[in-house]
């Protein structure tokens, strides 16, 4: 199997941070894709792909039309996404759409056309990025209602998950599914959460990065369909309230 790691969503936040350090790893080969059709980069250990945008009906095409002939990963990462704040008295029509098109239909398309050009094959796994806020068991009323784009997209993409990790499984791909960590990044502090950043144990993408990748690089067949938080409880507000004390770490999130 080779050391080929695609990251989709490579230039900013937990991506960039991935791409970061997997790259100081001279046994690997990192991929990474960025939205627009142009981009530079001064990174040369890494291999650009460019113009993938995950709101675009064929980015699964446009994805696989970059990938050198022979090419095999051994890891996918898709690690892009959007988070658009609304509430019950606001509810956002276009950031609904745009939240559900990127975490939960376009991984479905990348993932199809990724196996069927034949660079994900038996041994290769596909982690899915997704979030706490995606487990209906851990929604708790002291965290309120509200933004329904992103929970429920973040649902969406753990469902489409476990049916990939079934229909994969006999073919020897692995898919797992990871809430990184609560971070502090310009996606939530867009939404006004850095606030929160303090008090909820928000940590930077290179720390979240830093728990994810022992655990990426461990994970295999045998956890497929899988919904787990490597860095444990710490960050989830929830956790104690539904799931009791003395969680551990990884702790394996419920659906």
């Amino acid at each position: 199997m080779s050391n080929n790691i695609l990251i989709v969503g490579g230039t900013r936040g937990l991506g960039a941070s991935l791409r970061d350090l997997y790259s100081r790893d001279p046994t690997k080969h990192v991929f990474a894709t960025w939205r627009t059709e142009s981009h530079t980069s001064t990174d040369s250990s890494t291999t650009w792909l460019g113009g993938i945008d995950l709101t675009d009906s064929e980015v699964g095409q446009k994805l696989v039309s970059q990938i050198p002939p022979s090419t095999v990963f051994s890891t996918v990462i898709i690690s892009a996404g959007y988070f658009g704040f609304e509430s019950f008295d606001a509810p956002d029509w276009e950031k609904e759409t745009r939240m559900y098109t990127t975490s939960a239909i376009a991984p479905v398309f990348l993932v199809h056309h990724l196996v069927k050009a034949g660079v994900l094959v038996e041994g290769s796994k596909v982690i899915l990025v997704s979030s706490e806020s995606g487990s209906i068991t851990l929604r708790h009323e002291t965290e309120g209602g509200g933004n329904y784009g992103h929970h429920a997209s973040k649902a969406a993409l753990n469902m489409v998950g476990k049916l990939l990790s079934i229909d994969l499984k006999p073919v020897g791909i692995a898919v797992g599914l990871v809430h990184p960590g609560f971070m502090r990044t310009d996606m939530t502090k867009g939404v006004g959460f850095d606030k929160y950043w303090d008090v909820g144990g928000a940590v930077t993408p290179n720390e979240a990065a830093r728990s994810l990748v022992p655990f990426i690089d461990k994970f295999d067949i045998r956890k497929t369909g899988e919904y787990w938080a490597p860095r444990g409880p710490g960050d989830i507000g929830t956790a104690k309230d539904v799931l009791g004390d003395d969680l551990s770490t990884p702790l394996q999130l419920p659906w």
